[in-house]
């Protein structure tokens, strides 16, 4: 198990990729902040419902995005490091949390960003492929040791009791373990690049652009 870095707190933005107030997802992440130490905060997006329906022309040149957008984009500033966790339908990501993604492509917020890709079923192969692709074509980085398959039992209905599994919970502190060291990472490397601003492009790289004065 990886050690946390010593005398720094890392902030991880944890996103459930359902809706529903009781998720399986949505508790692997709560347990997550049930069992993170004093050096790192988890903090569970909940806003994702209140997202709208991606449209460029809110978000071009000179506009202003939805504010529920612009919650969304400061949340992820704020992070050092994101933890996903999502559930597969029809083999695909949920639309309302590719409809998050969508909104994030073309500002800075995602670039270099760590991010860590919880699995929380072994069927679901096919959705946890496509978000790992997307994210990596985002310019993310995605964290293998952070990025594990997580099989629930039926017991475990929710965070406290998928806390209370020794095996499950050894697993999840250490998906924090690797997210604080990149979260440290993460922040050396933004540092050497202030003033710059990071930038995606179409290609999946990324590009560093100066800041308007």
């Amino acid at each position: 198990m990886e050690a946390f870095p010593a005398d720094s707190i890392t902030n991880v933005l944890a996103i459930s990729g359902s809706l529903r107030a009781h998720s399986s997802n949505t508790e692997v992440l709560r347990a997550c902040a049930l069992l993170a130490p004093a050096n790192i905060s988890v903090r569970i997006f909940d806003g994702l419902a209140s997202l709208p329906h991606f449209n460029p022309d809110l978000d071009g040149e000179g506009a202003i995005a939805p504010e529920p957008v612009e919650h969304l984009r400061a949340e992820i500033r704020s992070a050092d490091a994101l933890l996903i966790s999502s559930p597969e339908y029809a083999h695909g990501v949920p639309g309302s949390l590719k409809n998050a993604l969508d909104w994030l492509v073309s500002t800075p917020e995602m670039v270099f960003k760590p991010i860590g890709v919880l699995n929380t079923s072994p069927r679901s192969v096919h959705a946890y492929a496509s978000l790992v692709e997307t994210l990596r074509t985002m310019s993310t980085e995605i964290i293998r040791d952070a990025s594990p398959l997580v099989s629930l039992t039926r017991s475990m209905v929710d965070a406290k009791a998928i806390a209370a599994n020794p095996e499950i919970a050894e697993r999840l502190v250490s998906v924090l373990a690797a997210l604080s060291l990149a979260g440290a990472r993460y922040r050396e490397r933004v540092a050497e690049l202030a003033p710059a601003n990071l930038s995606p492009n179409p290609s999946g790289s990324s590009t560093v652009k100066s800041r308007s004065p």
